[in-house]
């Protein structure tokens, strides 16, 4: 090398060198000032948010606090008259004020009201007349219009509720409960579309815009509302855009162990138009009810969200306008003829409501009309939708009617933005049967509902497309589990799609439906879209396969439990094509109808629920499936064998200990485990309604009957919440033993004595003996 380019060289690494050493001189002085910064004193004022106290805004580390203050927002919505005369102060004071912590009870319908009945005569009473630093604590309270008091509203903050043990006692029980699923965090407004959508279990329900899905597990809720039905008709197809938020959809659905949910990731404006087999003829799916919660400004959440604030701007719903109408336009396209939807949004902009329902009802020609809901939800304040509204700029320029934009804005602003000019006709949709929910007359968020009910096709699909001429045999699915997904022909496939949206021929929509399906692909394998009809985003989904009906797998399973003849073996399911199948799930029937049918254009991120799981030395018994805990109140009504009556201090014994010895269980109990072979167990609590004071919910358990103990597989949260049902207080865990210390064995708690440590060396029931079985009884996640 010259001796001019080393020196080049090293002058360019002593000049970076000096950057970074410069670099993170800055940082440090940076954080040294930071932390030399004397701590503000709490309860002292901060000028910057009008007296406010810093303390309670919960800003900490230096960052600066945000002035709630949006003179163009007051501006805009002053004109706009959406404010009662006389209340406009009282709004504005409400959007200030930080938003009450709301919860939901969610489960079926017994452990709801267990869940009720505790909270009511244990938590909520302890709070009663309770002082944290010279305040009062507030009590919960009901929400009015929410039915049977599942609903319920607290000004407790997460800062009041660690200050007193008998609050950390209440936050400790909120945060389990939550993690399992029992109890739902989510704010007041947001609860109600899913109520205004007048669910039945019968129903086809699509959930457009479903991300995070807290109103996707009140759907769910609803299909079970009889506990007793393992396979409600209807279904939920929960879809969202973002693959990421597609994961925590799955995770919220997961917590409620439904065979009859599927999520999807599309675009909701243009989610395909799904397929069905009907008396063997293919046909177009139709929902009977539609949730088409948009994305939107959200100028409704600036209680929470407090970057709305300086954020906000009218141009957020000019962008968000088309965006929205194309998504309703879509859900309105995919209702059954006398189904529901209800349109819903955060935001209180007339842009992104009344004037998204106004352009999809002036373009259905009377195919919708607005539904009259406000009896329905008694208890419920509401200002009635606008029928009169302008639209502003970002920079504060007014247009009462389109012809008053100049051609430059036309990009930005359009016609679907402004109220229809014929009165007439703006007369005839009823925009005051639009609800619009305000902060401050409930202290809740800002929200608007509207629902709608579709009396005839859409002007553009008035002949229903149908797609026929596939014969029983064809359509009847040969099942097998050595395929892989189709490539199907895109140019089919896309013309297919056209015509179906059209109303095209019959014939020619059916022939090339067979021309996709007569492709490579075998029936019974449901893998993701090929690449070359959808661009997919995220991570590739496993298959979806079907067991096949010969499949040697099965018969042992169903010898083993005593399957009913009516178990629908055909809706089981594996995510593999190769090696052996470790996991089985089941999915309603309805559910396998659409996955056999849509394989190709519709990209299924997770559905159905774990019912079995492979033990690696199942072999040694006679069945090598255990049952899983996910997955058993579906399973359970169709077992005829292995099923142990438990009493309820059975099931207190089962949960605090790991490996109970049978000795330890009631009589009853053990002359049913004692002459049982080793293998996996049902354990089934049947409350008793002459002692009201017992747990009034059936409980059903998936354990493990081992040589000489039993244990059940129940995953930690739940543990708990049965134990909680019962009244035990869970204070610890000793592990080593493997015993959960609860307020009735912590001052006593029983020892294994040398016989138990005998027994449990020889016992295969210990974890390390039974692959599968994890030291906190957790089921293994998918």
């Amino acid at each position: 090398m010259q001796p001019e380019v080393q020196r080049a060289c090293g002058l360019v690494g002593r000049c970076v060198r000096s950057a970074c050493a410069a670099a993170w001189a800055m940082g440090r002085r940076a954080r040294g000032r930071r932390f030399q910064q004397p701590p503000q004193p709490e309860g002292e004022e901060d000028a910057s948010d009008g007296g406010r106290k810093r303390g309670q805004a919960g800003w900490e580390g230096g960052y600066p606090e945000i002035v709630k203050e949006n003179k163009l927002f007051e501006h805009y919505y002053q004109e706009l008259k959406i404010v009662p005369e006389g209340e406009w102060d009282q709004f504005m004071e409400s959007l200030r004020e930080p938003l009450p912590a709301t919860l939901r009870i969610t489960g079926y319908k017994s452990h709801a009201k267990e869940i009720l009945h505790c909270l009511k005569n244990k938590y909520f009473k302890e709070l009663e007349d309770l002082e944290v630093d010279g305040q009062k604590v507030e009590v919960p309270q009901p929400l009015s219009w929410y039915p049977e008091e599942l609903a319920w509203h607290t000004n407790l903050s997460r800062k009041i509720l660690r200050k007193s043990p008998l609050l950390a006692k209440f936050h400790q029980f909120l945060v389990s409960e939550t993690e399992s699923g029992n109890i739902s965090r989510q704010e007041a407004v947001s609860m109600i579309p899913p109520l205004l959508l007048n669910v039945e279990p019968h129903h086809k329900i699509l959930d457009m815009c479903a991300a995070p899905g807290s109103k996707t597990t009140q759907l769910i809720e609803m299909l079970h509302a009889d506990m007793s039905v393992p396979f409600p008709e209807g279904f939920v197809i929960a879809n969202d855009v973002d693959n990421k938020r597609c994961y925590l959809l799955v995770h919220q659905a997961k917590r409620l162990s439904s065979p009859c949910i599927m999520v999807v990731n599309h675009d909701a404006s243009s989610i395909p138009r799904l397929t069905v087999d009907v008396d063997g003829r293919k046909e177009i799916l139709f929902y009977d009810r539609i949730l088409c919660d948009v994305p939107c400004s959200g100028d409704g959440t600036m209680r929470k969200n407090i970057d709305v604030w300086k954020k906000w701007t009218t141009l957020n719903s000019l962008q968000l306008h088309g965006l929205q109408l194309r998504i309703a336009t879509r859900g309105a396209e995919q209702l059954a003829e006398g189904g529901r939807m209800v349109y819903s949004t955060c935001s209180l902009n007339p842009v992104e409501d009344e004037a998204v329902i106004a352009a999809l009802l002036e373009k259905s020609e009377g195919a919708l009309e607005l539904a009259d809901v406000s009896a329905e939800l008694p208890g419920l304040k509401w200002m009635p939708g606008v029928s009169q509204w302008k639209v502003m700029t970002r920079d504060g320029q007014w247009f009462a009617d389109w012809h008053e934009v100049p051609q430059g804005r036309h990009t930005q602003i359009r016609p679907t933005m402004f109220p229809p000019t014929d009165l007439e006709k703006l007369q005839a949709m009823h925009l005051e049967r639009c609800l619009r929910i305000l902060p401050h007359h409930q202290n809740t968020g800002g929200f608007f509902v509207a629902v709608l009910v579709k009396k005839a096709p859409m002007p553009w699909n008035k002949r229903q497309p149908k797609v026929q001429n596939k014969s029983a045999e064809a359509r009847e699915p040969r099942v097998s589990s050595h395929v892989a997904a189709t490539e199907g022909n895109p140019s089919d496939q896309s013309e297919l799609e056209s015509q179906m949206i059209t109303g095209a021929g019959d014939s020619e929509t059916a022939h090339n439906t067979e021309n996709t399906e007569s492709n490579e692909k075998k029936d019974g394998v449901c893998g993701p879209p090929p690449s070359k009809k959808m661009k997919l985003f995220g991570f590739k989904e496993d298959p979806f396969v079907f067991i096949p009906e010969d499949d040697p797998l099965f018969p042992p399973i169903e010898k083993f439990y005593a399957l009913d003849p009516s178990f629908p073996r055909m809706n089981l399911l594996t995510r593999t094509t190769e090696g052996k199948k470790r996991q089985l799930y089941m999915v309603s029937k309805e559910l396998r109808n659409v996955l056999l049918n849509n394989s190709e254009k519709m990209k299924v991120i997770n559905t159905g629920i774990k019912v079995w799981c492979r033990n690696n030395s199942g072999e040694e018994f006679d069945c090598a499936f255990r049952l899983a805990q996910e997955g058993i109140y579906t399973l359970y009504p169709f077992i005829n064998s292995r099923i142990i009556t438990v009493s309820m201090e059975d099931v207190k014994t089962l949960l605090t200990q790991e490996n109970p010895f049978f000795r330890k269980l009631s009589s009853e109990a053990y002359s049913q485990v004692k002459d049982l072979a080793k293998g996996s167990v049902v354990l089934k609590y049947e409350p008793d309604s002459a002692n009201p004071d017992t747990l009034q919910c059936p409980i059903v358990l998936c354990g493990w009957r081992g040589k000489a103990s039993i244990r059940t597989f129940v995953p930690k949260n739940e543990r708990l919440h049965y134990l909680r049902m019962m009244g035990l207080e869970v204070l610890g865990e000793k592990k080593k033993e493997g015993v959960i210390l609860t307020n009735e064995n912590a001052a006593s708690p029983e020892q294994p004595g040398d016989e138990d440590a005998k027994q449990t060396a020889q016992d295969p029931c210990v974890p390390d003996s039974v692959p599968g079985c994890d030291a906190a009884a957790a089921e293994p996640s998918r």
